[in-house]
């Protein structure tokens, strides 16, 4: 990448502090500032083509956003699962310190809470510093907290359309009917055209406030349901998935023999079909060929709200950032959902595109989604927020070296943990049990390699990166549709009130 671009990022940057520092005209201070253009996709993991292109997945457009901007090829999510990972995301703060482990409701999330009683959320700091903020879609877990934007679009209303009836799967699996919930997974194509589905909705209303001239800098979130099951777009997007292309990830059917108790508890997901299922059922291709059907779909809608953005006035002054919430796992480790501390469910796309970013860079070292929060900051020339537990991007775009090695933590249930560095992932669950996978020689993740002697130093600097707080489960934050955390927050709830 060429020194001028990083050259330009500091001149940029520079040019906002400076106009501080010299009291100019608040009105030079939001000329000069950048419009943000927050993208979130929900569900999607790293099948994209100019990361991995598995399966030979058509991304087109958000390859062609890669190509302008800075992609981290190995970002991971705080939590895998919607509601957490997007609670930390927009609060800044971890799930260890908010005790956000499942999903809230999103106007509890500052209720009943020591740690986010008066957090700032991501968007509102916007707001705060002279952004006229926008919202549609799935952004927070459901949409966003009542008064989170200036112009709120429509609420999520579940993962429609639905068909009369499902195709394949009746949502329970073996799942107890009275206990656990219904799971909206299912694949077919429905409905008809892509109008029906909300996603195009959505993209239409940001569409329509593109369009708009502002006396301020914008900030506009803009949330996709896709490729969150159900797996329904309509069939055109299947039809450039043939069948017969389609390639499964790699499974190895004794994988989980050498993990503790606890991983296996939480990998217990009745409700989700498992991968020896969808082998014997003859369903596995056809699971993954509608999932990469709904992510070519999504972003087809996401090329047709950046060609909406490109046709604009605000081309030349808005940073885009593409995030997802987590991964999403495809038959590896046993099943298909996310709800694991595993490679193939924290790992999701990452990227940064702006007229003042280095084009086509890719990052390879761990990186997490907590540092979405204080890189839009350093980005737009907005001062720190000392709340924000993640760190920022920009040194690591310039190429500047880091004093201490690079990991993501990703939390999933309370003492729960997973720390990624460049070449391992370390897992501790609340028991002590452990596993640890060396991606050198293991990719899948397939050999835990916890009791091998010739990896105790490994661990060891590993464990040095695991939350030192710990809280208890925030009262309105649980999973109801997981035996195992429903067990967690009453075991823990129980110990805490004694």
């Amino acid at each position: 990448m060429k020194n001028t671009n990083y050259v330009t990022i500091l001149l940029f940057l520079a040019s906002l502090y400076a106009c501080k520092e010299n009291n100019q005209s608040i009105a030079l201070e939001k000329q000069a500032q950048p419009n943000v253009l927050f993208i979130a996709v929900d569900d999607l993991n790293n099948w994209l083509g100019c990361l991995n292109n598995y399966s030979n997945t058509k991304t087109p457009n958000i390859d062609k956003l890669a190509a302008k901007g800075v992609l981290f090829s190995n970002a991971h999510c705080q939590a895998p699962l919607c509601g957490p990972s997007r609670a930390s995301i927009m609060t800044g703060l971890r799930p260890s310190t908010t005790g956000i482990y499942g999903m809230t409701p999103d106007d509890k999330i500052r209720s009943d809470n020591e740690a986010t009683k008066d957090i700032i959320y991501l968007p509102e700091y916007f707001r705060n510093h002279g952004y006229h903020t926008m919202g549609i879609g799935k952004l927070f877990h459901v949409h966003a907290p009542k008064g989170t934007f200036d112009e709120s679009g429509s609420r999520v209303k579940g993962f429609g359309p639905h068909p009369s009836e499902r195709f394949v799967w009746d949502g329970f699996g073996t799942s107890d009917r009275k206990n656990y919930g219904k799971t909206n997974t299912d694949w077919g194509a429905f409905p008809e055209t892509d109008s029906l589905m909300p996603d195009h909705q959505s993209v239409n209303w940001a569409i329509e406030r593109l369009h708009k001239n502002y006396d301020q800098p914008f900030f506009m979130g803009v949330g996709f349901l896709r490729p969150h099951v159900p797996l329904y777009v309509p069939q055109k997007w299947f039809d450039i998935h043939p069948l017969d292309s389609i390639q499964t990830p790699p499974y190895k059917v004794d994988d989980l023999m050498d993990v503790p108790p606890v991983a296996l508890q939480i990998n217990d997901l009745p409700m989700m079909p498992t991968t020896d299922w969808a082998i014997e059922s003859g369903e596995w291709k056809k699971i993954v060929q509608a999932y990469l059907a709904s992510v070519s779909f999504v972003d087809y809608e996401i090329g047709r709200l950046l060609d909406a953005l490109e046709s604009s006035n605000h081309a030349d002054n808005t940073l885009i950032v593409l995030w997802s919430d987590h991964g999403y796992r495809l038959g590896e480790k046993g099943t298909f959902a996310k709800h694991a501390l595993w490679e193939s469910a924290t790992k999701a796309p990452l990227l940064f595109a702006g007229p003042t970013l280095p084009q086509g860079k890719v990052i390879d070292e761990p990186v997490e989604m907590l540092s979405i929060y204080p890189t839009l900051l350093a980005l737009c020339g907005l001062p720190e927020y000392e709340r924000n537990e993640g760190k920022s991007l920009v040194p690591t775009m310039l190429g500047e070296n880091n004093e201490s090695p690079a990991v993501a933590i990703t939390t999933f249930g309370r003492n729960n943990h997973a720390v990624k560095s460049n070449r391992f992932r370390y897992i501790q669950y609340e028991d002590g049990g452990e596993e640890l996978y060396d991606h050198k020689d293991d990719p899948n993740e397939w050999t835990n390699q916890a009791n091998n002697p010739s990896y105790q130093a490994e661990i060891a600097a590993l464990k040095k990166h695991l939350p030192k707080t710990n809280v208890k489960w925030n009262i309105h934050s649980s999973y109801k549709f997981q035996p195992y955390f429903v067990e967690q927050k009453a075991r823990m709830s129980a110990v805490d009130s004694n």
